[in-house]
Order: C-alpha cells, then sequence, then structure tokens
C-alpha cells in the first residue's frame, strides 16, 4: 500500500512539475508565467519530498525533507514575485488581455518610485497632535 503512495506522490509531483514547465513555455508573459510556474512547481517538489521521506522513513532524511518543503514554500513565492516586480519595473511587456495594471497609477517610470496608493495631497499634510513637543 505504502509503495502505491509513494508512486502516487511521485506521479502527481511530475505532472505538476511538468505543468509549470508547460506554463513556462505557453503563458503570454513574466507575470504570469511567474505565477504558473511558482505554483505548480512548488507543488510538484513537495509532493515528491513526500514520497523521498515515505520512502527513507528515516528521522534524518524525514526531517532533511520537511526542511526543503518548508524551504520551498518559504522562498519560491517570495522570489517569484521579486522577479516579477523587478519585470514590471525594466520594462517587460504585459499581456494584451490584461485586464487590470494596478501599479500603473502609482509608479514612476522616470524616477522609479513607487507610491502605495495612500499618498494624496490631504493625508501627506503634516496634523500636528496635541502631545507633540511645540
Amino acid at each position: 500500500m505504502i509503495e502505491l503512495i509513494k508512486g502516487g506522490l511521485i506521479m502527481v509531483g511530475a505532472i505538476f512539475m511538468f505543468l509549470a514547465a508547460l506554463g513556462l513555455v505557453r503563458m503570454p508573459d513574466l507575470l504570469t508565467r511567474m505565477h504558473a510556474t511558482t505554483k505548480a512547481a512548488t507543488l510538484g517538489a513537495t509532493l515528491i519530498m513526500l514520497a523521498v521521506a515515505l520512502h527513507f522513513a528515516e528521522v534524518a532524511v524525514v526531517a532533511r525533507a520537511f526542511g526543503v518543503i518548508f524551504f520551498i514554500m518559504m522562498t519560491a513565492p517570495v522570489a517569484a514575485h521579486v522577479i516579477g516586480r523587478a519585470g514590471y519595473f525594466v520594462g517587460a511587456r504585459l499581456w494584451s488581455g490584461t485586464v487590470k495594471d494596478e501599479l500603473r497609477p502609482n509608479y514612476d517610470p522616470l524616477t522609479h518610485q513607487l507610491k502605495s496608493g495612500l499618498e494624496t495631497h490631504e493625508n501627506a499634510k503634516r496634523h500636528p497632535r496635541d502631545t507633540d513637543p511645540d
């Protein structure tokens, strides 16, 4: 029974890894490619590492497998976000079917400044408090 579970985990993990590679080739722009590869590859690697942990069933190997899973889950989405954001800032073209670009009104490509979207003339003014020193 455990052999069947391990085989299933490896097969499903390999399918997700294949889908990540397919998404890298087929998606139209950087941001959708990053999304497809990050989600599918993270899940695929996680499933394969679970199969490794089940196969060896030793404390040291299981701990390392869960360490790898934890590391991938923590770093892959952050790395994809940073790469996608850097690509946007250097001018990577968005797909023509992109519906909403939330960074455009807040990003100045000449100064490379990104505002949070909350900066307005009203909330940029200094409002002194009663507790402020004179």
